[in-house]
């Protein structure tokens, strides 16, 4: 990272916190993505939010500047960092009251990176990457096609990170413009995010989902500039799609950040599903889909969500994921998931989580061994992660909290839960007071792409572990 870059700052400052940030590589069609995603959500709502971004090159600002006319009219305030070029002042949108341009020097480390932050009461989400430079390339040496450009850094949703952010962002803006530096942390000091799970969240990761999953179209179709061939291509198309799974993945860590009773409610459910998946042996493409299933198991916000990809005709997904016996049209956020191939034996997993041993249970009255394997093992263990929270919460160093959350989930064996799940749960418990340690690690978003089989973008058949069968 340069030093004195804005988001070399934000990693000194995490850099010995409990929580450091991880950070990913991008190529320059999923920032562009992710970036367009995240500043169409201004368009939609009324929050007005302060808005920071970098460009790098006044030229790339120039590409955007009459998109950004249209953010203004939505926005409160919008400083625009960009390494000048000629007509960067000269466009209409500059000449807007809340819009101001600075000059990077162009030895300045930020004319190098390229960020986009979002700091609204309802609202925030940022992107922040820096180049790699030629070293970074290695051996392979600078990228022929523009697209190929690789950025270093990281996009989130989180409130608190965000702010920080911004402080950094504005404080590095004054050394330029000292009035500038007075008026944003005014429009900042005027907002107060709140830190609980925004209620149209689903509609903001639906709607990065749809970009990239244009990009990949764009890519298969060559209707971009300069499209490189072969591996190459592949690589762009797995960057993109990782990054659709890490907007699932991002709403639920944000959800969990926002449940202050139970915040570690996915890394446990996680932990627990994998050591009885374990226990019954089970195969590696089934663990990982139960993994995943875990970390999306609260996807509520989708459920309510008035997706763009619900409604969407696409061919692409109509043709990879065709209507099968499992999949319900009654959870509109495991219909999003579906929207994705790579996703479908998830939604399916999600969504008949909630049926019944004895099949009185939802969306599809499923009963006993109908009910996937996975669905009732997320069953099981979600509703006894639950209940083990609420006996922390209420006696943190109780020696009972593991036995009384074990036998209310036992009350309900035969009617809701698998009863040999629950034996094989039981053993579980057995074992964690004998002194057994349940492995709870925290979800590390930027490592999206083991999800990914590398056989579904070679061109071979569909493994198993991701698929599914609805």
């Amino acid at each position: 990272m340069l030093e004195g870059s804005i988001l070399q700052q934000l990693e000194v400052a995490h850099r010995s916190s409990k929580r450091p940030i991880r950070f990913g590589v991008y190529y320059k069609n999923t920032l562009v993505a992710l970036c367009h995603a995240l500043e169409d959500h201004i368009l939609t709502e009324d929050s007005y939010p302060l808005t920071i971004a970098a460009f790098q090159r006044g030229k790339w600002y120039l590409q955007e500047a009459d998109r950004y006319g249209d953010i203004a009219q939505k926005a409160g305030q919008i400083a625009i960092m960009a390494a000048s070029d000629s007509g960067f002042t000269e466009h209409p949108t500059s000449q807007r009251p809340n819009v101001d341009l600075v000059g990077l020097d162009p030895s300045d480390p930020v004319a190098q990176e390229w960020h986009l932050i979002i700091f609204s009461p309802t609202y925030t989400a940022m992107v922040l990457c820096q180049e790699l430079s030629e070293e970074d390339y290695g051996a392979a040496g600078l990228p022929a096609s523009d697209l190929e450009r690789k950025f270093y850094g990281l996009w989130t949703f989180e409130p608190e990170l965000v702010k920080e952010t911004v402080d950094i962002a504005i404080a590095h803006i004054g050394r330029y413009n000292p009035e500038l530096e007075k008026k944003l942390i005014a429009c900042k000091e005027s907002m107060q995010p709140s830190l609980g799970t925004p209620h149209n969240l689903g509609a903001v990761v639906s709607s990065v989902v749809e970009y990239l999953q244009h990009g990949q179209d764009d890519i298969s179709t060559g209707t971009n500039l300069d499209i490189p061939a072969g591996s190459r291509q592949q690589a762009l198309d797995r960057n993109l799609v990782s990054n659709e799974i890490q907007a699932f993945l991002r709403m639920a860590q944000l959800m969990d950040m926002a449940d202050v009773t139970n915040p570690m409610a996915a890394a446990e459910v996680v932990a627990f599903s994998e050591m009885i998946g374990q226990m019954l042996d089970l195969p590696a493409w089934q663990m990982k889909r139960l993994r995943l299933a875990g970390l999306l198991h609260r996807i509520d916000p989708l459920q309510g969500a008035e997706s763009v990809l619900a409604a969407a005709k696409s061919s692409r997904y109509d043709e990879e994921a065709p209507s099968c016996a499992l999949t319900c049209p009654l959870v509109p956020g495991a219909q999003v998931l579906r929207r994705m191939s790579q996703l479908r034996a998830v939604a399916q997993i999600v969504t008949h989580q909630t049926e019944w041993w004895n099949g009185t249970g939802e969306p599809a009255g499923l009963a006993g061994d109908e009910i996937p394997l996975e669905s009732r093992i997320l069953e099981l263990v979600s509703d006894f992660q639950w209940r083990l929270a609420q006996a922390r919460n209420a006696n943190p160093d109780s020696e009972e909290n593991l036995s009384k959350a074990l036998e209310e989930c036992r009350q309900q064996q035969g009617d809701r839960f698998d009863p040999k799940l629950v034996e094989t749960l039981s053993l579980l418990v057995m074992g964690m007071q004998q002194g057994l340690t349940l492995p709870v690690t925290p979800t590390k978003v930027t490592a999206g792409m083991w999800l990914l089989d590398a056989n579904l973008y070679a061109g071979t058949a569909v493994q198993p572990s991701l698929m599914g069968n609805g």
